[in-house]
């Protein structure tokens, strides 16, 4: 298993130029803490995901079809990566996939398929896809070319306010997470997960991943059952904190980013700042990643 590095960011950063937004911050304060926004919610593709993709797929020989399985936002980081590159892509999504996400992704010109109801469900269709064609499979997660593309989040960050003392991300399958640590130049990573997803909590405490039940409402974006062996080797030596929220608590930030600041996230993006609100989130000035805005949007209150 190969695990990426710090200069593997350094790549990444050179293989997306030109492709992705340098997405801005914003300096605020949240119960009267300083703290950064980063409005990576404003990325193309309305995720951070597309980093990811396009640096996976800018990597090794030109597939002929490429296939993926994506709760929505990486289905849409890998639809959009391919029609830049010029490549012909398969997205499995699973069943109970947003509307919003999978029109999205068809039309940034993939083949959208829906199978089983879970991420875990249609991942194990589009698995079996790949095997039959030989497509190449880009994993939401679980590859070292994709956790250095989300890496490059965090090299933003820690470039642009050396200050910056932690790095604040919801945590899904573990590729966020763990391109945050490489790319954060030492600085403390902060890995927000639901309590219904907690998917990381758990490897953690078994110190390997292992499955885990999914329920949340942040679920389309973080509600893979199992953290990914690469993020993981990654993660269990890094400098890492790791936080549980509520969906309750989730809501109320989602809410909380309207209401305040009139940023329009999906729940996932809200659970950095539920984290910070309830006091979970340590450093002296903190960035807060909003990570996605990919949903049918209505405020909850």
């Amino acid at each position: 298993m190969r695990v990426p590095t710090a200069i593997d960011i350094d790549t990444a950063a050179a293989r997306c130029h030109g492709h992705i937004r340098h997405t801005p911050l914003l300096r605020t304060e949240v119960n009267g803490r300083p703290c950064l926004l980063k409005l990576e919610h404003l990325q193309r593709t309305g995720s951070f995901k597309l980093r990811g993709a396009l640096n996976a797929l800018s990597s090794g020989e030109r597939p002929e079809q490429v296939i993926t399985a994506s709760g929505g936002n990486h289905g849409l980081g890998v639809a959009t990566a391919a029609k830049l590159l010029g490549l012909q892509v398969t997205v499995y999504v699973p069943e109970t996939v947003p509307e919003a996400k999978a029109r999205r992704i068809e039309q940034a010109g993939a083949t959208l398929i829906r199978h089983g109801a879970t991420y875990a469900e249609c991942a194990a269709e589009a698995h079996a896809a790949v095997a039959r064609t030989g497509a190449r499979y880009v994993e939401a997660y679980n590859d070292p070319d994709v956790v250095a593309g989300q890496g490059t989040v965090a090299r933003e960050i820690a470039r642009d306010v050396p200050e910056v003392d932690a790095v604040v991300v919801a945590a899904g399958g573990g590729g966020l997470a763990a391109g945050t640590a490489l790319g954060a130049g030492g600085r403390a990573t902060v890995a927000v997960e639901p309590h219904g997803c907690r998917c990381l909590h758990e490897a953690l405490a078994a110190g390997e991943p292992v499955d885990t039940e999914v329920d949340s409402v942040a679920a389309s974006a973080l509600g893979a059952t199992r953290v990914g062996e690469v993020p993981f080797a990654v993660l269990r030596s890094a400098n890492l904190t790791t936080v549980l929220v509520t969906d309750d608590e989730i809501m109320a930030a989602r809410d909380r980013l309207w209401e305040d600041y009139r940023l329009a996230v999906e729940p996932a993006a809200a659970a950095p700042l539920a984290a910070l609100a309830a006091g979970r989130v340590p450093g002296e000035l903190p960035c807060l990643v909003l990570c996605g805005a990919n949903t049918t949007w209505t405020p909850s209150a």
